[in-house]
């Protein structure tokens, strides 16, 4: 089954989708437990995972397994990315080694 670049944007986009389930689980902690707020968040995490769960299926039903797992470690790169920019976490050198070696290792095995 041949890669093509639409099943990586695919990919990538459900793993950006999934990314954010970080930006509504952090703003849900930063509210009085079982407010409106906490709920709404909290509710907005729920309905993404569902949402990415829809989604990982029909990509599955293109892409073998083994070739879509190798993109799940962009998560880890979203999430850190959406950490930095809109709660100004630090990105320090060991994740920009990690990213690198994330993007390689992708890289590599995808062409293979």
């Amino acid at each position: 089954m041949k890669l093509e670049i639409k099943h990586i944007a695919a990919l990538i986009g459900i793993n950006m989708l999934y990314a954010c389930v970080g930006i509504c689980t952090k703003m849900a902690a930063l509210q009085p437990t079982f407010s409106w707020w906490y709920l709404f968040w909290f509710g907005g995490a729920v309905a993404i995972i569902g949402a990415y769960a829809i989604l990982w299926q029909q990509v599955l039903r293109r892409i073998e397994l083994s070739t879509a797992y190798l993109f799940k470690g962009t998560t880890l790169i979203f999430t850190m990315l959406i950490a930095a920019l809109l709660f100004g976490e630090t990105i320090t050198i060991p994740n920009i080694i990690g990213s690198i070696i994330i993007i390689t290792g992708i890289t590599i095995l995808s062409r293979a």
